[in-house]
């Protein structure tokens, strides 16, 4: 007897192939169907459809049709809908944080690197194809987060240290962690970073970075991004601040998973025509 209880469950069921449709249950973007048409066909089973990754559907609409023998499409069934729902309802957070803040305010989401290394690529597609970044510039950048300025002493230290890598943007953290918000800010223009990330999640201090910047008549230089476990429901009254890029995490990261069926629907009439 094989060790797959499958083959004994499907041998009377020999070489005849079935069809199966993969659908979800609410209508919205979907995303993994690249990584699940892989795992298909590695089992397989042979793709007859299949939408591509950010594509729009309609509850209950076909995004995925395999054929396959009864073994490969139970193996199937095990794994596909798994490789769509997080990252579909990934995909849809990010479009509706975009559609909330939005088209002068940017959405990123760099929280992709708390989850395992194993599903932090297909997250970052998500991402991407929800309309919004895992990156908060598009060019080479160098990040200095929290821990560089605690082990630097400052931020004009921290700084200091990178002002030799040219052709990088940089950006800087700024927590108030060892120096004041203002007193970080200010060290911060004096040393040219370009994008100054507000990781508090307090408006207030968001808005003393925007005005300090203002002041300093730096404006239209400084990129201005926020952070600190923004809502979902706070995504537009933020955006109404003096803000270029909001850094969403858990609200994306968290968001319930796509509800995918996967149903056989009897055998495959078209296989060996």
């Amino acid at each position: 007897m094989s060790d797959d209880l499958r083959d004994t469950i499907f041998a009377s069921l020999g070489d005849r192939i079935f069809e199966a449709q993969v659908t979800v249950t609410e209508a919205g973007l979907v995303c993994g169907l690249e990584i699940a048409a892989q795992k298909a066909v590695s089992l397989g089973c042979r793709v007859l459809r299949a939408v591509a990754d950010g594509d729009r559907v309609e509850a209950g609409a076909p995004l995925l049709v395999l054929s396959g023998t009864a073994k490969a499409i139970a193996m199937a069934e095990d794994c596909i809908p798994g490789a769509i729902g997080k990252p579909s309802a990934t995909a849809r957070a990010v479009a509706e944080a975009q559609r909330r803040a939005g088209a002068r305010v940017r959405v990123v989401s760099g929280a992709a690197k708390k989850l395992p290394e194993e599903i932090k690529p297909q997250i970052r597609r998500a991402v991407h194809r929800g309309g919004g970044s895992g990156r908060i510039h598009d060019g080479p950048f160098v990040y200095l987060d929290k821990n560089y300025v605690r082990m630097f002493g400052s931020v004009a230290k921290t700084l200091a240290a990178v002002a030799g890598m040219t052709g990088y943007a940089r950006v800087i953290q700024l927590r108030g962690l060892i120096e004041d918000i203002a007193e970080e800010t200010r060290a911060a223009l004096a040393a040219g970073a370009e994008i100054l990330m507000v990781d508090t999640g307090r408006l207030a201090d968001l808005d003393l970075v925007s005005d300090l910047v203002r002041i300093a008549g730096r404006r239209e230089t400084t990129t201005i991004a926020f952070a600190g476990d923004i809502l979902m429901d706070d995504i537009a009254e933020i955006s109404r601040h003096d803000v270029d890029i909001l850094d969403i995490g858990r609200s994306v990261l968290d968001a319930t998973m796509v509800d995918v069926k996967f149903d056989v629907g009897g055998e495959d009439a078209d296989h060996g025509r």
